[in-house]
């Protein structure tokens, strides 16, 4: 099974870095359009999420989360780069 790290860009113009196995679900779960309660992250009580603007697949959990560490640990500008870049690929 292969976990992702995503980042989901929101309409306060903020970015939201997460991890997940199935990036569109969760995405969806954000959003809160999944039958019950809500079981987005507390990041969205207050903002909308947009779009989804850049994922990373990843061997593993461990993997997973030792590179959302260090995406959450970049400032905005580096962030902004790194979507730009994985977008020219």
């Amino acid at each position: 099974m292969s976990w992702w790290v995503y980042i989901i860009h929101s309409d306060d113009n903020s970015l939201y870095t997460g991890i997940t196995t199935d990036v569109e679900r969760r995405f969806q779960e954000h959003c809160g359009k999944t039958a019950g309660k809500f079981k987005g992250a507390k990041f969205f009580y207050g903002r909308k999420p947009l779009e989804i603007v850049f994922r990373e697949e990843c061997t593993n959990r461990s993997a997973a989360s030792i590179r959302e560490y260090e995406i959450k640990q970049l400032n905005r500008k580096k962030k902004l780069n790194l979507i730009s870049a994985k977008a020219l690929r």
